[in-house]
């Protein structure tokens, strides 16, 4: 007899459907999977029979024979266990195709027959054509999110074949829904990012702040660079309390990111908060793009779409994953081939960086650095000038005086800094429907008229050879976001484009070679 069950297999952030045949037939005792299966695909057999007898189900001695259709298509991960297992029930005799009509399954199952999670529950709902939809407990949450299926679960495999058997009702488990009145999310390296860090914590950093506000403001990437102990860090984590809540659609898009990577769903899908990823430069070059060997993964910059990618020691980094940034930061994706397959992950991320000016950190303080000038030149030259080219702004960021510690009064909170942010970002979509750090040469030129003395000033500095001509672009647009903080004008005057230049110094202290912007 043969059966066919419903369920869908996850290619990089989305879901194929996937049609599990299970043909039960007289000959040699045996079980075959067939269709492009990975390892863990062709474990199902072992899971699948352990689980069958553990839940008092008989084991068929005869051929058996399971085809994941369509064949050219690679599937991988063990959430194939379960409509494997049903697949197996309907064939033998114990389910009729009647009960599973119009239900897809998904899951792994542990030898005891209960059913678990797998990563991608999110995109693989959607994949799946039928209304209804089983799935693991503790993916009830998840898999409603997208509100079009119908959602059914079981905690083990005995329970589930009752209910379909109409024995018993499904199971209601929704004790699994996280928190919303959590106030701490999760952050890579085990990090807990606290939601009530706040840009009024930072004492003096009038350039950094200031620098903070103006990249949230029209989405510029930012590089801080100075000694350890000046606050670069203290700035970078406190990004994220200033940028504007996230749309329902972009949350989701990050939920489904987070889903495939195998990441639980925290409270920040419900308060829409941009993500915030900071990897440790040591990190290889798959951990940070993503891919793998066998089951394609999203890596951290995928992990930060529509929020912040933070790599501190940014001269740590290694070089081959440095360069890998330079094609998603322009295109906001990454296509990764094998030769099986190309996954294509979304990649639309501010880049925060921040690093020493030289290998011993003092570069900034007179008489303090020990380095050599082939030591400051070798590490410098791990940062190649497109690379360097894709910061708008480029911060230097100094210790702050005792004075500026020692100082108590208020200063502005990231909630008041965030309305002029939002506001800011109003105006650049009302004008172009883009933020500004995404607009083209031609859409620059027609946006951001400049002044005769602000046409003088940057006439003065590409004569000079401090400014090049991609420069000259980069500075235009962060003029034109300074404008916008203001409350928006014609024409970008002097003091616009004084600022700009200002916020664009930080790599000048970094070596001699590095003056031109």
């Amino acid at each position: 007899m043969i059966s066919r069950v419903a369920t869908a297999s996850l290619n990089g952030v989305d879901g194929v459907s996937v049609t599990v045949e299970v043909h039960v037939s007289n000959g040699l005792p045996g079980f075959t999977i067939v269709g492009l299966p990975d390892a863990a695909c062709r474990e199902s057999r072992d899971r699948v029979r352990a689980a069958l007898l553990s839940s008092s189900f008989s084991w068929s001695t005869k051929r058996i024979t399971v085809n994941l259709a369509p064949s050219g298509t690679r599937k991988n991960g063990a959430g194939l266990d379960l409509p494997i297992a049903i697949g197996f029930l309907v064939a033998t005799g114990e389910l009729s195709e009647t009960q599973i009509e119009d239900v897809g399954f998904i899951g792994e199952l542990g030898l005891d027959g209960t059913i678990r999670p797998v990563p991608g529950t999110l995109s693989l709902i959607d994949a799946i054509q039928n209304p209804a939809v089983v799935v693991a407990a503790r993916s009830v949450f998840e898999a409603s999110i997208l509100g079009n299926k119908q959602i059914h679960s079981a905690l083990d495999l005995a329970e589930l074949v009752a209910a379909l058997k109409g024995l018993r009702p499904f199971g209601q488990y929704n004790h699994f829904r996280p928190s919303t009145q959590a106030k701490k999310y999760q952050v890579d390296e085990g990090i807990e990012a606290s939601m009530d860090l706040d840009i009024s914590e930072v004492r003096g950093q009038r350039l950094g702040k200031r620098a903070l506000e103006v990249c949230a403001a029209g989405g510029h990437n930012v590089l801080l660079v100075g000694p350890p102990g000046a606050g670069k860090t203290m700035l970078a984590r406190r990004l994220v309390s200033i940028l504007p809540k996230l749309s329902s659609k972009q949350a989701l898009e990050v939920t489904r990111i987070r889903s495939a990577a195998g990441l639980e769903l925290d409270h920040s899908f419900y308060d829409q908060i941009p993500p915030f990823r900071s990897p440790h430069h040591r990190a290889s070059l798959v951990a940070l793009i993503g891919g793998g060997s066998s089951t394609m993964r999203p890596g951290e910059i995928s992990l930060a779409h529509h929020g912040v990618l933070f790599l501190d020691e940014l001269g740590e980094f290694q070089v081959s994953a440095l360069e890998s940034l330079r094609q998603p930061l322009e295109e906001g994706l990454i296509r990764i081939s094998r030769c099986r397959t190309t996954v294509t992950f979304p990649a639309r991320f501010q880049l925060v960086a921040a690093m020493n000016p030289c290998p011993c950190g003092e570069g900034f303080l007179p008489g303090s650095c020990r380095c050599t000038p082939q030591q400051i030149n070798r590490y410098t030259r791990r940062l190649s000038g497109p690379l360097l080219d894709r910061f708008d702004l480029r911060v230097p960021i100094n210790p702050p005086t005792p004075e500026e510690l020692m100082v108590e009064g208020k200063r502005p909170n990231s909630e008041e800094i965030k309305i002029r942010i939002e506001s800011a970002r109003k105006r650049q979509q009302d004008r172009a429907g883009k933020l500004n750090s995404d607009l083209t040469t031609n859409e620059l030129s027609k946006h951001a008229e400049l002044t005769e003395q602000a046409k003088a000033l940057l006439a003065r500095r590409l004569a000079s050879g401090t400014l090049s001509a991609r420069g000259l672009v980069r500075i235009k647009k962060v003029a034109l976001t300074i404008s916008d903080l203001e409350g928006g004008t014609r024409c970008l005057d002097a003091h616009h484009v004084s600022e700009a230049l200002e916020l664009r110094v930080g790599l000048a202290m970094l070596s001699p070679q590095m003056m031109v912007a």
